[in-house]
């Protein structure tokens, strides 16, 4: 299986680009597509291009700075991209993810005056397969933009063709009763509590506690509902994380340039999830930015879905606290 990234040039030799076909990333919207190219550079070991837009409907940008959940997303589009072509898992198989972290630098994330080019820097280890079929495999991750280090990632997942999914997930894979038996929408927290300029893009509902937060599950949202699926989305889970950290915070702002998870159950549509948050005591760095982190789990039906550490840098004149219990 293979894809072609070669374009052809122009009488002055202008290179032209455009994004990769959607399949190749599990998009169903070709404007949600954020890689550009990908080329083999070494066994196990690629490089991946991408280009981010200078505002987005979801991941905007805050405070002259892009949304570094943009590197996430790259990232989780190259865990298809690379499974598809580089490893010859076919269409249909389903890609599960078991870990997931990234530390951005936030100087590399400012807006400039044109859409930010970034290439990803991929290696492969702990690749296992069953036969012939690739099984599992993580991904090391150090990105740049136009030459100025940018971040590093890494993601494990484990790949499954549809038939053992399907007997993994039970009656959860049924995309059609699981569709008519998601639970309602409870309130949104206040956008400006999480980091969001819109309700519809909050994705968490205040309980009687500031640390303790419901999931919101909208099937319709355009973005991180891209295509229906029978399970709460990974990156509506990073998101969650996202704005649960940017609550602890509150009022104080930052950009959120650490997250590590670990997942162990999927997030179910029909029953509430519960995301918790135990903020960990600051820190100032040499450079005088704030570091605030925090650990948050999220529970469904009495059991861990995933778990978490946040980190929000922030730069002010006094050290920011976490506000609540």
């Amino acid at each position: 299986m293979s894809v072609s990234t070669t374009r052809t040039a122009s009488p002055a030799h202008a290179v032209l680009s455009s994004a990769l076909p959607r399949e190749y990333v599990h998009k169903s919207a070709h404007s949600e597509v954020l890689l550009t190219g990908w080329r083999p550079v070494a066994p196990d070991e690629y490089i991946v291009t991408a280009q981010w837009p200078r505002a987005h409907s979801f991941y905007s940008p805050d405070a002259g700075h892009h949304d570094p959940l943009l590197l996430a997303e790259s990232v989780r589009q190259a865990i298809p991209l690379l499974s598809h072509v580089a490893y010859e898992v076919p269409f249909g198989h389903r890609q599960i993810w078991d870990t997931f972290s990234y530390s951005a630098n936030p100087a590399a994330l400012v807006v400039g005056s044109r859409p930010a080019d970034i290439t990803l820097h991929i290696r492969c280890s702990g690749i296992a397969r069953r036969g012939r079929r690739l099984a599992r495999l993580t991904m090391h991750v150090t990105a740049t933009r136009d030459g100025e280090f940018l971040g590093t990632a890494e993601a494990g997942f484990t790949n499954q063709p549809e038939s053992v999914y399907q007997r993994l997930r039970g009656g959860n894979g049924d995309l059609d009763e699981v569709t008519a038996r998601v639970i309602p929408l409870p309130p949104p927290m206040t956008p400006r509590r999480v980091g969001r300029d819109r309700f519809h893009d909050v994705v968490l509902s205040p309980t009687s506690s500031t640390r303790r937060a419901q999931l919101r599950t909208d099937i319709n949202h355009p973005i991180l509902f891209d295509h229906p699926v029978d399970h709460a989305p990974g990156m509506l889970l990073l998101e969650a994380v996202r704005q649960a950290a940017y609550a602890s915070a509150y009022p104080h702002r930052g950009v959120l340039t650490d997250l590590e998870m670990r997942f162990f159950r999927y997030a179910e549509l029909n029953s509430p999830c519960w995301v918790e948050t135990t903020p960990v005591p600051d820190r100032t760095t040499a450079s005088g930015c704030h570091r605030l982190p925090v650990r948050v789990v999220a529970r469904q039906n009495g059991e861990d879905i995933f778990t978490a550490r946040a980190t929000i840098t922030a730069a002010s004149s006094a050290p920011p606290r976490f506000g609540g219990s």
